[in-house]
């Protein structure tokens, strides 16, 4: 059986050192052992960088160092990538607030995933928002489902 190929956006790679959020975090690094142990394919894009880029120095370290420990392939930001991007903010899939987010569900979707992993349950993991993004989607082409889940999802046993 082949391993998934998941896009792992900004958030979970924040809850990695969420002590504020103990469930989360400790679904995080069950994901993440679970990564460790070559069950799953990881990649992230330049935005994943860019979002960090706006956190604390000692945040930024942090993020960056286990980024580099878990060694996910990047994916370029391609023009087609940018185009649906616009797309579903145009669509009101996502609201104009949520560019980043925006991108990380198109490169997803253009090159493809699995899954777009993500702890962000307002913009990204989110029935409404799921349904919005694939129906955009469909209308641009892409007819693979992109599915939208939480680290919790994708790393449970049953799944």
């Amino acid at each position: 059986m082949r391993k998934l190929k998941l896009y792992l956006e900004t958030s979970v790679w924040n809850f990695y050192f969420a002590d504020d959020a103990p469930e989360k975090q400790e679904a995080t690094l069950e994901f993440f052992e679970k990564v460790q142990h070559g069950e799953f394919d990881i990649y992230i894009s330049q935005i994943v960088f860019d979002e960090i880029g706006r956190a604390s120095e000692t945040k930024q370290e942090q993020l960056e160092h286990v980024i580099e420990r878990f060694h996910p392939h990047e994916l370029d930001i391609t023009e087609d990538v940018l185009t649906l991007s616009e797309k579903y903010i145009a669509e009101l899939a996502l609201p104009i607030r949520a560019l980043d987010d925006s991108i990380h569900a198109a490169v997803s979707t253009v090159y493809e995933m699995d899954a777009l992993i993500s702890w962000n349950l307002k913009h990204l993991a989110n029935l409404r928002r799921k349904e919005r993004i694939n129906g955009v989607n469909l209308l641009e082409g892409y007819s693979k489902r992109l599915d939208i889940v939480t680290p919790m999802e994708v790393s449970s046993d049953g799944v």
